[in-house]
């Protein structure tokens, strides 16, 4: 009995060894696949919210990391893709989180005009609930057009809301929490770039840079 017990755990160890290996090797062999599609998702929707006939450079080679927990929502360095032409800044699209999603946390881009001018806004990942959160995401919803085009002062600031804490934002029926987060993260990414653009602007491009 305590022999077989003992051959049937080696095999289970054996067997759990051999499928660990193949996971690593499958891992290893599609990595650079699954990293190649993940710079052409990346591209699509730089070329989205920061049209081709503004730049003259390849966006995601021409990134830095930004760290600013208040205002990009996350403790973690966040990338911001900087716009050039003629070797002159033109825009950026910064990566921001909406801490306070009904769901969860929401990860976007914004992308902004040296003049401080939203250019778009995309959902990059999130968890919010099919029919009624999820209207973040282009292909549901064309809610996030709402802030082409706009940009934050003082005068203006309290209209960075949603319709119903006052602001110009259009609410979802049923789903106030989503959009509100969402407005939110935007809004504070716009004064961040109007706070740092200089510094944005002229700091080195350290994305993909690791450092012993």
């Amino acid at each position: 009995m305590k022999k077989s017990m003992l051959k049937n755990g080696l095999l289970l160890a054996l067997f759990a060894l051999l499928c660990t290996a193949l996971v690593a090797v499958v891992n290893d062999l599609t990595k650079d696949q699954i990293r190649a599609q993940e710079q052409k998702q990346l591209l699509l929707v730089l070329e989205q919210i920061i049209p081709n006939q503004l730049h003259d450079n390849m966006l995601t080679e021409n990134c830095t990391l930004l760290n600013d927990p208040d205002a990009l929502g996350t403790n973690e360095d966040m990338p911001a893709f900087i716009a050039t032409r003629n070797g002159k800044p033109v825009a950026v699209a910064i990566e921001t989180i909406a801490p306070d999603g009904y769901s969860g946390a929401i990860k976007l881009i914004v992308g902004i005009s040296a003049e401080g001018k939203v250019l778009g806004v995309r959902t990059l990942n999130h968890q919010e609930t099919p029919g009624l959160g999820d209207k973040i995401e282009l292909k549901k919803s064309r809610w996030v057009e709402e802030f082409n085009g706009k940009s934050i002062n003082n005068a203006n600031e309290k209209s960075w809301g949603v319709k119903k804490d006052g602001g110009d934002f259009d609410q979802f029926t049923g789903a106030t929490i989503t959009p509100r987060a969402y407005v939110k993260a935007v809004r504070k990414a716009l004064l961040y770039f109007n706070a740092n653009k200089q510094q944005i602007f002229s700091q080195p491009l350290t994305c993909g840079v690791t450092h012993e």
